[in-house]
């Protein structure tokens, strides 16, 4: 266990995981449920609904290209505090929104300023950690993530059963806590010897990022499984309440099973996919997203769905930490910032296109079909790795007869 849990990570570290953990804690009690609240507040078709969460994507895609050169240049510390505390604020004044307007500017505002901490961790676990390590933390990290999921949703589902207000309220503290513990507690991580180079460069700097072919490739491949992780994640709870009158107390126990899976099986999962090829492994990830997303429309009712929330978590586990460590290593000390908002960034457009996509085919053709269509994306990310992890192995045959000649 001692090994397994790296005792010998720097101390920041496990103040972030302690963080990571009563923050997801509290905004976990009510963001599963946030499309159910919204809907029935406003009264409005689902297709309206989740454009919300659109324009928080729409946001947060514009703020993940500032956010990589500001904490490149200024820091990784500050703009995480920040972030948190204003993401607190926001869930506190949605408790009292009473309109369309006022949902729209606050989840403007969240989708501003998400990515801001989102990159700044990121890059601070980057900071911390010898490449060598990195799988190992960040399996940790999403360990930490998963029990306050497992905890949260679970909570907030009977909480919201009696008032949301509740929720909301331990969404803010949980946020509001981990901001105080990073403002008083953490030291700024930015590397000296390589801020001065990052601010010698043209503010922006993501030519080089873009201009990167085996990244961008991995980037385009893995926004291809987003689109099929963002339909699960903001449509079924909505889907199974309203198709198969599933309430949101019993709702709870199925993002808590990801979470529990997480826990149980992040660790083992790791020591073994950290061993083979990375594309091969998010090729696998990527199947597994697509069988599990693509199955719910087979699902009758709360063990169907159970069941499909399962096989895409043996994808979680496989992909995600694998593309977390293979995206920190492939950036430059200087550039962290830049390469993991890019990174970052594809949640933002998954979520901003996937959804709608969703409500579409629910409200168009049928509620099925919403599924049948987060399969089929999952297929295609499956593919592209499947290219990706070809196209290495040529590689390094070609250089295997280069070096016996």
């Amino acid at each position: 266990m001692r090994r397994l849990f790296k005792l010998d990570f720097p101390r920041q570290f496990w103040l972030m995981f302690l963080g990571m953990l009563i923050s997801t804690i509290g905004a976990s009690m009510i963001w599963p449920f946030l499309m159910i609240y919204v809907s029935e507040r406003l009264n409005l078709p689902l297709t309206f609904t989740a454009m919300l969460l659109t324009l928080n994507s729409v946001m947060g895609l514009i703020s993940s290209f500032i956010a990589g050169p500001i904490i490149d240049r200024l820091g990784r510390k500050w703009v995480m505090v920040i972030s948190l505390l204003i993401n607190g604020f926001g869930f506190l004044m949605m408790s009292q929104a009473h309109s369309l307007l006022a949902f729209a500017v606050l989840m403007a505002v969240q989708g501003a300023v998400n990515p801001l901490y989102r990159v700044g961790s990121d890059a601070m676990m980057a900071d911390l950690i010898p490449a060598e390590e990195r799988a190992d933390a960040y399996s940790l990290m999403r360990l930490s993530n998963n029990v306050g999921v497992a905890i949260g949703p679970a909570v907030g589902g009977f909480l919201a059963s009696a008032s949301y207000n509740l929720a909301f309220f331990g969404a803010a503290a949980g946020l509001t806590f981990y901001s105080l513990l990073l403002a008083f507690r953490a030291k700024e991580t930015l590397p000296t010897v390589h801020s001065a180079q990052a601010a010698s460069e043209r503010f922006g700097g993501y030519g080089r990022v873009l201009s990167d072919k085996p990244y961008r490739s991995f980037v385009f491949a893995f926004l291809f499984t987003q689109f099929s992780a963002a339909i699960l994640w903001v449509m079924l709870s909505v889907y199974s309440k309203t198709n198969f009158g599933l309430p949101e107390s019993r709702y709870g126990l199925i993002p808590m099973t990801n979470a529990l899976m997480v826990v149980v099986l992040q660790l083992p999962i790791t020591q073994w996919t950290k061993r083979r090829s990375p594309q091969a492994m998010m090729a696998l990830g990527a199947f597994f997203y697509a069988v599990g997303v693509g199955s719910v429309a087979l699902g009758q009712g709360f063990w169907g769905f159970w069941l499909s929330m399962v096989i895409m978590t043996f994808g979680e586990l496989v992909l995600v930490p694998t593309s977390s460590t293979y995206a920190a290593n492939s950036a430059p000390a200087h550039m962290r910032g830049r390469y993991m908002s890019i990174y970052g960034l594809t949640w933002n457009v998954a979520q901003g296109i996937g959804p709608v996509g969703g409500g579409f085919l629910n409200d168009t053709f049928g509620p099925r079909t919403m599924w049948y269509g987060g399969g089929v994306t999952g297929l295609i990310s499956t593919g592209l790795f499947m290219l990706l992890a070809k196209a290495r192995r040529d590689e390094a045959v070609v250089v295997e007869a280069e070096n016996s000649q």
